[in-house]
């Protein structure tokens, strides 16, 4: 089964922000929380975000290149065929020759069940490379650095970090630090260490993650819907699962157990340990299953 390049809006209007996140985690193995905080960091768990500086779109703010590049790669895994088809390259770049089939395609940034899948693939494709780089199982935060900065630029960023964390980030990557001045410099205007832009980011994966799985109150509520709902308010945007109690239900229910599953072994075991469920992950699955009497 296809996606329709024309019935991108109404895809994105019907499918729920968390249970396309959790179909995406349950699909590829890339952790829930992961998943939830890069797209708070990225747009606020809105599907519409639109940067002001770049050409960065949707759920996960990709840039075009970046998305018709790993739409190429994983489109057709996931029902998108059509697109990874009409996906060429010159050179380094990639291009669509049909200017409808182009903007398609870069809608489906806005779709969050095509963004979820495709943020979760772009990661676990940079997890190996950055090991092997680093030396080191790579944690969530140097992910986001690669989908930040993209694989080269993370492997330099981080790299160069190891070596002198108080080195200026901006005079490293003076493009991204013009797009993002809030990111590499502080309000005074004084330039950000390659530290203090990584421990920034840390601290909001962090926080997004933490809201992501309940434990910013410590309390979730007894029913299947409502728990995962409440766990994923994200700056006073409620994200509802499904379309009603039943349909939330289900989708609990199979990214729970799809959790558990990992958490026992049953994943591909070539996943790092930031490709696993985080304890207060698996704590979410476990009650999520117990309410629903699984």
């Amino acid at each position: 089964m296809s996606f329709n390049p024309f019935a991108v809006s109404a895809s994105a209007r019907g499918s729920s922000v968390q249970s396309a996140i959790a179909e995406a985690a349950q699909k590829t193995g890339v952790d829930f929380s992961y998943l939830m905080g890069q797209a708070q960091i990225e747009s606020g768990m809105r599907c519409d975000a639109k940067a002001g500086t770049s050409s960065a779109s949707g759920l996960y703010q990709f840039i075009e290149q970046s998305w018709l590049r790993v739409v190429k790669q994983h489109g057709a895994e996931h029902g998108m065929g059509w697109a990874a088809d009409s996906i060429g390259s010159s050179g380094a770049k990639m291009t669509v020759s049909d200017p409808t089939m182009r903007r398609a395609i870069l809608g489906l940034r806005n779709d969050p069940q095509a963004a979820s899948l495709m943020a979760a693939e772009h990661a676990s494709d940079n997890k190996d490379a950055i090991e092997a780089s680093l030396g080191r199982n790579a944690t969530g935060t140097d992910l986001y650095m690669a989908h930040f900065l993209g694989l080269g630029g993370a492997k330099s960023f981080l790299g160069a970090m190891q070596a002198n964390p108080d080195r200026p980030a901006a005079g490293m990557f003076p493009a991204a630090a013009r797009a993002n001045r809030a990111v590499f410099f502080n309000a005074n205007g004084q330039a950000r260490s390659l530290g203090e832009v990584y421990g920034r980011f840390a601290a909001k994966l962090d926080r997004g993650a933490c809201v992501a799985t309940g434990t910013a109150s410590g309390q979730l509520s007894t029913s299947p819907t409502l728990m995962a709902s409440a766990a994923l308010e994200m700056d006073g945007a409620t994200v509802i699962p499904g379309t009603g109690e039943e349909k939330g239900a289900q989708s609990a229910s199979a990214w729970a157990r799809a959790t558990l599953d990992q958490i026992n072994g049953q994943k591909d075991e070539r996943r790092a340990s930031v490709m696993r469920p985080t304890p207060d992950t698996a704590r979410l699955a476990y009650m999520m299953l117990a309410s629903l009497g699984a």
